[in-house]
């Protein structure tokens, strides 16, 4: 049987699901179970650089006499205009962030533009403007890319890829996190999500919540300079929110976060919302909120250096273990603010479908 085919039947859905683009336990299955089994491992990263095996935000490629970083991500959110920004704005942040939490320093950025037929192009140019604006207030040339046209009704309004390239100034791999890492949240979580939900009118309700969204390099440049070696691991906690991103930490380091919900910040009216329709905040995603794991003796005065930097709410939330009984690794468990304990899952189902 043809290979293709039988990575295919690996898969526990015939059909391809809006879930499966959620960035949860599904979107993993389809990288897992489908994308790297049809490619081999050979080909997973360039000599001396990092890719497919370690999945992480970017991937390095060493040069002579340095290493690059490039990401590329696809960003559909419905609406296209959401209170705190939009699409162009979110595509140019998204890339940015991507690249400052693997240790670059962004510099330049690809895009491809597909719109359907009919598109206004009044929105057109803000949407372009916006992504533009962002990318140029943080110093990062645009230096080429696509625009396509398909047929009415045979895609919802607008999608952007973006390719992003960065010098790294210190290697960040979500694979050297180890046992004491104190794990550091920057903001408060979820605003994102929340106001894609809002937006919508989700549920029949619709509350004042702005997205966080916005590029952290203001925040990471000077982190990565004066604390790079320190930092074993850095995440902007997106689809999946902080929950899939500490699930996937603790699988792929095999080891078992702790986090104290009560030292999570996030905003009220957020947590009230999330409440409200039933939805873990922690897996609400987030669009301007770093999580970064460092080294124990140096966690304090990361901290402070976040606050200094203008990031007054952000917050030591736990701790990377490493357990005497193999069957708690690659778990996150928090301690809820009611003094119980509870596992915090992986995301799963269609939690914020097109929200980035």
């Amino acid at each position: 049987m043809e290979k293709w085919k039988i990575a295919s039947r690996r898969l526990l859905t015939r059909r391809i699901l809006l879930s499966h683009g959620g960035g949860g336990k599904e979107t993993h299955e389809i990288i897992e179970k489908l994308v790297r089994k049809l490619i081999p491992p050979e080909y997973w990263k360039t000599p001396e650089g990092t890719g497919l095996d370690l999945l992480d935000d970017a991937s390095h490629i060493k040069l002579t006499n340095n290493h690059i970083a490039v990401t590329i991500d696809s960003y559909t959110v419905d609406p296209v205009e959401f209170p705190g920004g939009d699409i162009g704005k979110l595509a140019a942040s998204g890339t940015i962030n991507d690249l400052l939490m693997s240790g670059a320093k962004p510099i330049a950025a690809l895009d491809s533009i597909i719109v359907e037929e009919g598109f206004e192009v009044e929105k057109l140019a803000k949407l372009i403007n916006s992504m533009v604006e962002t990318f140029i207030n943080n110093n990062v040339s645009i230096i080429g890319g696509d625009f396509k046209v398909v047929p009415k009704d045979s895609l919802d309004g607008i999608i952007i890829t973006t390719t992003g390239i960065g010098v790294i100034i210190h290697p960040i791999r979500d694979d050297r996190i180890m046992e004491g890492d104190k794990i550091i949240v920057t903001g408060p979580i979820g605003n994102h999500g929340a106001a894609i939900l809002s937006a919508r009118g989700t549920y029949g309700l619709k509350v004042d919540i702005k997205s966080d969204v916005a590029p952290l390099t203001s925040l990471m440049i000077p982190l990565i300079e004066e604390y790079g070696p320190h930092i074993g691991g850095a995440g902007d906690p997106t689809r999946g929110g902080v929950a899939m991103l500490l699930n996937e930490w603790a699988k792929k380091n095999d080891v078992l976060i702790f986090i104290d919900e009560s030292k999570i910040p996030i905003r009220d009216e957020v947590k009230a919302y999330a409440d409200l329709i039933g939805v873990d905040p922690l897996a609400l995603a987030s669009e301007g909120v770093a999580v970064i794991a460092v080294r124990p003796e140096h966690a304090e005065k990361v901290l402070e250096r976040i606050h200094e930097l203008g990031w007054r709410e952000a917050s030591i939330i736990g701790e990377v273990r490493v357990p005497k009984h193999g069957r708690h690794k690659g778990i996150v468990i928090a301690k809820t603010t009611a003094g119980g304990f509870r596992i915090v899952e992986e995301p799963s189902g269609e939690i914020v479908p097109r929200i980035c």
